[in-house]
């Protein structure tokens, strides 16, 4: 496997790395995170600006036709960044269920707003009681007349409270189907919050959202293919964005551990710390190969058993790598490790949220143990 960058890749990605070094420090990023929207209007247009909303969408909706793997250093900047703007949710879940299950009708409405930042998606799947679900079973869609009406609540959509449009699933008499929704519609009410690592989720309640025909993405009953891909490629994403977090993590323990002293000495000089350093490189090292071989594998297609296999591996890696270096940086940090003022603090939070969305160790060994 090639770990190299192409030319094209590796300048996006200084691109990314440079712009958020100048312009998303740990300060401006908390002043963001304090917002009333919680989000950076300003980033996002430079985001849709660098064509980081198009990369991955197919060329004849205006992207650019690439994969996982374009996005790959692009995701591990967000993620050394603690970026909290909604990129993976719009470019790997919303924009991608519109683009490969959307009628060109949908996606002429949805994707250009997309691509040049103007509009902004949030898919709403999960449902209260019912973790890491990917199938609706409680919010339904029935028929009325041409149109569609929707009852039924979902938990935690990243990005619903600044978004043009959701991505709702929903049960209906032939399966699960997905259908674009306002979210000013009648009917639709929102409960926003702030999770644990700054991202901006709410909870969303639809009581008879009366919706028309023009509403349904895709076939009735046939969302489930396009939602179990979409969440694998956003997965791997997500692998991605933790690379780049556990990758502060180590740099900020290894330059900690070489100023601070006790006895007269730093302590990166104590042999018992220098192990567990090593340790924690190790495990990224480890990490970041799972997270390259999952980005490949949602981009090659075909076996969608070898696809689940591969992103289900890398997060059961990510998962436990992510405990293994956030915890060991707070620990070599001492009490310091878990102020508000230390960044490194926040990556452990952003590593502790990203090793249980889209599913916990536990939920990804049982998926790839039923595999094929």
């Amino acid at each position: 496997m090639n770990f190299e960058l192409s030319d094209e890749q590796q300048q996006l990605a200084d691109s990314v790395r440079k712009y958020l070094t100048a312009n998303y420090g740990f300060e401006q990023r908390q002043a963001v995170i304090a917002s009333v929207n919680g989000q950076s209007d300003a980033v996002w247009r430079a985001f849709s600006e660098m064509g980081l909303t198009a990369i991955a969408l197919p060329e004849a909706d205006g992207g650019f036709g690439g994969g996982a793997m374009d996005l790959l250093a692009v995701m591990e900047a967000c993620g050394e960044a603690l970026v909290v703007e909604p990129l993976l949710d719009n470019i790997a879940l919303g924009g991608r269920l519109v683009a490969r299950a959307g009628n060109a009708a949908q996606r002429a409405a949805v994707l250009p707003g997309l691509i040049d930042g103007s509009a902004t998606l949030a898919f709403a799947y999960l449902e209260p009681g019912r973790r890491y679900e990917l199938a609706p079973e409680t919010t339904t869609a029935r028929k009325s007349g041409d149109g569609w009406v929707l009852d039924g609540a979902k938990s935690v959509v990243v990005g619903a409270a600044s978004a043009t449009r959701l991505i709702v699933s929903a049960r209906t008499d032939a399966g699960a189907s997905l259908f674009i929704v306002d979210p000013r519609t009648a009917g639709v009410s929102l409960n926003p919050s702030r999770a644990v690592d700054g991202l901006r989720v709410a909870d969303v309640t639809l009581v008879g959202v009366a919706l028309g025909a023009d509403a349904l993405l895709g076939t009735v009953g046939g969302a489930m293919p396009h939602v179990d891909e979409a969440v694998d490629f956003a997965t791997a994403l997500q692998c991605s964005d933790a690379i780049g977090a556990m990758r502060h993590a180590n740099e900020a323990t290894l330059e900690y551990t070489k100023t601070r002293k006790q006895f007269g000495v730093p302590i990166a000089s104590f042999q018992v710390l220098q192990h567990r350093m090593v340790e924690m490189l190790i495990c990224f090292e480890q990490a970041r190969s799972m997270a390259v071989l999952a980005a490949s594998k949602v981009d090659a297609g075909g076996d969608a058993n070898a696809r689940r296999r591969a992103v289900s591996a890398a997060k059961v890696k990510i998962a436990d790598a992510a405990r293994q270096i956030s915890q060991e940086s707070v620990q070599l940090h001492g009490g310091m490790g878990m102020t508000e003022e230390l960044k490194v603090s926040h990556t452990f939070r952003r590593l502790t949220m990203i090793g249980q969305r889209f599913g916990d160790a536990d939920h990804h060994l049982e998926r790839y143990a039923t595999l094929d």
